[in-house]
């Protein structure tokens, strides 16, 4: 590992969860959206991340498993998913998004985001920002502090 892999692996966690915030205001701002270009109302997105991992590298034949996927190098968004859950059924024979026939009559279909469960997961993106924002800062006062060492 060199010498800025821990600050690069903190910046990737920040650069996920400041995605992973735009998409929770998104899908916030469009709590009532029920039409949309590909047709429907707004369905919640979900940020997908996995493990960025390094090249595999050479171990000692002696221990087990003679390659490694090597330490981890942070994370990376794999995708941005649409969640398929039910549609909120709404009563309101008023709006023009109603449906006019069936069972259903004068009921809208409302996105699929919960308010609350965002609300939590912005907390959580946001703490996890801030505790890989500490790392980089705990990282640049040990640099700062072996710089001053380095000097006398």
């Amino acid at each position: 590992m060199g010498l800025f892999s821990s600050i690069n692996i903190a910046s990737s966690g920040m650069s996920a969860q400041r995605l992973r915030l735009d998409v929770i205001a998104d899908n916030i701002a469009n709590v009532n959206t029920t039409r949309t270009d590909e047709g429907g109302p707004y369905r919640r997105t979900r940020v997908i991340m996995r493990p960025r991992v390094q090249q595999p590298y050479w171990r000692s034949p002696f221990l087990p498993g003679m390659l490694d996927n090597g330490p981890g190098a942070g994370v990376r968004v794999a995708a941005l998913e649409k969640d398929d859950g039910p549609l909120r059924e709404v009563y309101d024979p008023t709006h023009p998004d109603r449906i006019r026939e069936g069972q259903k009559k004068d009921y809208v279909l409302m996105p699929n985001v919960d308010v609350v469960t965002e609300m939590v997961d912005m907390l959580e993106a946001s703490r996890a920002y801030e505790a890989s924002a500490q790392i980089v800062e705990g990282y640049k006062s040990m640099f700062q502090k072996a710089l001053e060492i380095g000097r006398r």
